[in-house]
């Protein structure tokens, strides 16, 4: 029997109380949330709120993200989803806008409940979507507003074929693979599309 088997973590409130014995202190978990969270724009922060974004367009919000599990998110059909953001604007000082890039290595998938890691170096999802902030006013920008991302959809199998060993990709070059472009509105539906013209090996339209 596995001494220290994976924790099992339960959705919080936010209105969790810090306490020190029995004596409750007066800041709640939700005020962690506040000065750890606010700073949406943040490269770390981004990633994981369109990881979230994605969830709740396909309705898997519900769940809890698991920190450096081999894909991000599991669709209520059973397809392994991961997710990758860039953006123009960043929180820091900048001369000019970024250039939109993700990483999209091959890894050793990691199982957070066996904490093993897969011997095979491979893509581990069968679905990407390429999230970008696209809006490039500073003073505006508000990755609140889903209507300032876009939403590239690609299946792995296409990344395989031809990215076989890159690590990283520009959005240039990701268009040039014929990802359905999409709004948050159709992420499921191109998600459908994608799996769809994977399958059949066809080429994917836009939704």
């Amino acid at each position: 029997m596995n001494k220290y088997p994976a924790i099992n973590v339960n959705r919080k409130t936010g209105e969790e109380v810090f306490y020190s014995d029995e004596t409750n202190i007066n800041f709640n978990l939700k005020s962690f949330w506040q000065w750890s969270a606010s700073d949406l724009v943040n490269n770390t922060l981004r990633g994981m709120l369109a990881e979230y974004i994605v969830a709740t367009a396909i309705g898997v919000e519900k769940e809890i993200r698991t920190e450096w599990d081999a894909y991000d998110l599991l669709s209520k059909e059973g397809v392994k989803i991961e997710i990758k953001s860039s953006a123009y604007i960043q929180s820091w000082h900048q001369n000019k806008l970024s250039e939109i890039t993700f990483g999209i290595q091959p890894t050793h998938g990691w199982d957070a409940t066996t904490n093993t890691y897969d011997s095979a170096l491979k893509r581990q999802s069968e679905i990407y979507v390429f999230c970008v902030l696209k809006h490039k006013a500073q003073e505006t920008i508000n990755p609140l507003n889903l209507s300032q991302w876009s939403f590239y959809i690609l299946a792995t199998s296409i990344l395989n074929e031809k990215k076989e060993k890159q690590k990283t990709i520009t959005l240039a070059s990701l268009k040039k693979l014929n990802p359905i472009k999409a709004s948050y509105s159709e992420i499921q539906s191109a998600i459908s599309l994608t799996l769809n013209a994977a399958a059949n090996k066809t080429f994917q339209p836009d939704p």
